[in-house]
């Protein structure tokens, strides 16, 4: 007998073949095709409805809100049953047991770099454990989707050479012993490395994060110790992956690669027809790798993510070159420098340098929409673009959005208007899409929790080919969604319909699948606020067979897995 039977969908399997009509089962947690004259214990008809495989996050932060969130929302609401976390170099394990003072630096770190609010960190995850295996089995049995989870390099330095992992170098023996822990962390189902040397990446002192410290000779050494576990991966991020990776950098990334003999992904692969050398550049690396024993894949959102700003709480203004000395002021002095005509001219110089990289496009002030706004004087003028007040009031775009924000003191609420948003660019994405070494993902879900919410790039992305811009069929969407990542990390029995696999399942309506706006929430933990989006369209969610989502409400169930390596993938080599 069937648990569960859907008669009448019309399935879009994963492989980009084209959609049927049939009824599909559910028996012990596992896909039965052949359902002819079989009971089963429930039944629903799906007709005029889409099923398709659940979609696969390649790149989420999810590794603390599962403690206090097990649904990973919004993510399962829109269709994700499967992420990949401990991305970017840092995880919350191991953890030295002999300085409980490491767990307070991570949450600083994580606080910091990944934008999760302290107090939930503190609050929300109990911190029992010591080494990366323990880690996973504190959150086994208790989430309600499937996750993997790479090992931080952060992680990694900071357990073997303590505050000499910022700023030091590990002597022999201690590069052998952060190896060791590597495996170690591998053997208990780790899927890889992840390691960062983005200029970006400051701990919650302010100093550059632990990896960004290493040698070559470190990450060679860490990415061959990969290529021996099985099912594994690695994760990198480097400073050029914001604009263009330099000479040095596409060769670090060739060496890595080719050292594990496993695939390296990278994030995020921005597309903007104004910089039409970037994408030949970054796919470069690829290139390079496939003619060098390895394979390295670019990430790209099929969506433009909003995120917000704010003169007065860290955001991707502090990363512009130069800013950062200015917005880690006290308020009163950072108005009064943000006032002074010769700081902003400077500010405006330092943003519209080669150096800013990606962040250049930040720096074009008539663009931004005011948001949430706290003062009368400041009355009428949320959902305003800035070009239009400053025109009114005779100001520059910059000095009337510091006048804005400090009336405010700083708290103004600030949408940048994309600038990429052009047929052009669009048509370069979905050319971009169909490279061999590009995949669809890059959420950051879990993390810059109050500054974007990236988690429904699904579901806008699927309501976009439907009925917006359709630059790709149905079925090659959720190929993309679903499929490919399952390849990328080598998924045992996911990313497809398909008899015998694992039933993760996602039932939607095609005339309304779509995403809501984003809306701000506080149900953290110590009621901090997070974005948050709702789904549209989507009638329901299994994972291992088991209903996560009805009508976009969790249902309760807890029937994720926590994936290991190994027994839960196998190894995609590059050899």
């Amino acid at each position: 007998m069937l648990d569960h039977l859907i008669t009448g969908a019309t399935v879009v399997d994963g492989t980009g073949a084209p959609a049927f009509t049939a009824d599909v089962g559910i028996r012990d947690g596992r896909i039965v095709l052949a359902t002819a004259g079989e009971e089963a214990r429930t039944r629903e008809d799906a007709g005029g409805l889409v099923l398709a495989p659940g979609f696969v996050d390649p790149h989420t932060h999810y590794d603390a809100q599962l403690f206090w969130d097990p649904y990973a929302t919004p993510s399962m609401n829109h269709g994700v049953t499967t992420v990949a976390g401990g991305n970017c170099g840092f995880t919350l394990a191991p953890l030295h047991p002999g300085r409980p003072e490491d767990a307070d630096y991570t949450r600083r770190m994580m606080s910091k770099v990944e934008g999760m609010s302290l107090k939930a960190l503190e609050e929300g995850v109990d911190w029992s454990w010591s080494s990366f295996g323990e880690y996973l089995d504190a959150l086994d049995g208790r989430i309600a989707v499937n996750a993997g989870f790479m090992v931080g390099h952060c992680a990694l330095r900071r357990y073997v050479m303590g505050p000499d992992a910022v700023g030091g170098q590990p002597t022999p023996e201690q590069l052998d012993t952060m190896v060791g822990l590597l495996k170690e962390a591998m053997d208990a189902g780790a899927w890889g490395l992840s390691t960062t040397q983005s200029s970006t990446h400051s701990d919650g002192d302010g100093a550059p994060v632990a990896s960004r410290h290493a040698a070559p000779a470190e990450l060679i050494a860490l990415s061959r110790a990969v290529g021996e576990h099985e099912g594994t991966q690695i994760e990198a991020i480097l400073a050029g992956c914001l604009d263009r990776f330099s000479d040095a950098e596409i060769d670090l990334f060739v060496e890595m690669t080719a050292a594990a003999g496993r695939p390296l992904n990278w994030n995020v692969l921005t597309i903007d027809a104004a910089v039409p050398e970037r994408v030949p550049r970054q796919l470069l690396a690829s290139e390079r790798a496939r003619g060098s024993g390895g394979r390295i894949v670019a990430l790209t959102m099929p969506i433009l993510t909003p995120m917000n700003m704010s003169l007065g709480t860290f955001c991707a203004l502090n990363l512009i070159p130069g800013w950062g000395e200015v917005l880690s002021l006290p308020v009163p002095e950072r108005i009064a420098r943000l006032r002074d005509p010769a700081v902003r001219a400077g500010m405006l110089r330092r943003a519209d340098s080669k150096e800013a990289g990606v962040f250049r496009r930040l720096a074009d002030f008539g663009r931004y929409v005011v948001g949430d706004t706290y003062s009368r004087e400041n009355a009428g003028l949320t959902g305003r673009v800035v070009k239009d007040i400053a025109a009114e009031r005779g100001q520059d775009p910059f000095q009337c959005l510091v006048e804005i924000c400090a009336n405010d003191d700083l708290r103004t609420v600030l949408w940048p208007m994309p600038t990429d948003n052009d047929p052009a660019s669009w048509a370069l994405r979905a050319e971009t899409w169909q490279h061999e070494d590009v995949l669809l993902g890059g959420s950051d879900a879990g993390a810059h929790l109050d500054r974007m919410c990236g988690a429904p790039y699904t579901t806008r992305f699927l309501g976009d080919c439907l009925r917006g811009r359709k630059l790709v069929p149905l079925e090659q969407a959720v190929k993309m969604l679903s499929d490919d990542p399952a390849r990328l990390f080598g998924l045992r029995g996911r990313g497809r319909i398909a008899e015998g696999h694992h039933a993760d399942l996602v039932l939607f309506d095609p005339g309304r699948i779509d995403a809501g706006p984003a809306t701000l929430v506080h149900d953290l933990p110590g009621a901090g606020p997070r974005l948050d989006s709702r789904a549209t369209g989507i009638v329901s969610v299994r994972v291992n067979g088991v209903e996560t989502v009805r009508d976009d409400e969790v249902t309760g169930a807890i029937p994720g897995r926590v994936l290991r390596s190994g027994r839960d993938t196998r190894t995609v080599s590059t050899r």
